[in-house]
């Protein structure tokens, strides 16, 4: 394997990676700034209060997104194993 054959595959899996993770990250961070935003404003200052809404609107981009989720990391597998045929040493 070739250095860059090897840095490609790298920029492949770390984009891959952020490409599946940002959905579930971005939620996560939408909705809790929503719940610090209401509780600024209603005075309510209990930290779990924003758990529950983390875990539902996570939970909702996994169910929605899981097809997709699972088509890129299926066609990045795919890759990865069809260029292990072209490796030499």
């Amino acid at each position: 394997m070739t250095p860059e054959q090897a840095i490609e595959f790298l920029r492949m899996l770390i984009t891959v990676s952020l490409l599946v993770s940002a959905p579930i990250l971005l939620a996560s961070v939408l909705v809790g700034v929503i719940i610090s935003f209401i509780q600024a404003i209603t005075s309510i200052q209990e930290p779990t209060l924003s758990f529950a809404p983390k875990l539902a609107a996570v939970g909702a981009v996994i169910v929605i997104g899981a097809p997709w989720f699972i088509r890129m990391l299926m066609e990045f597998t795919t890759y990865f194993l069809n260029q292990i045929s072209t490796i030499s040493r």
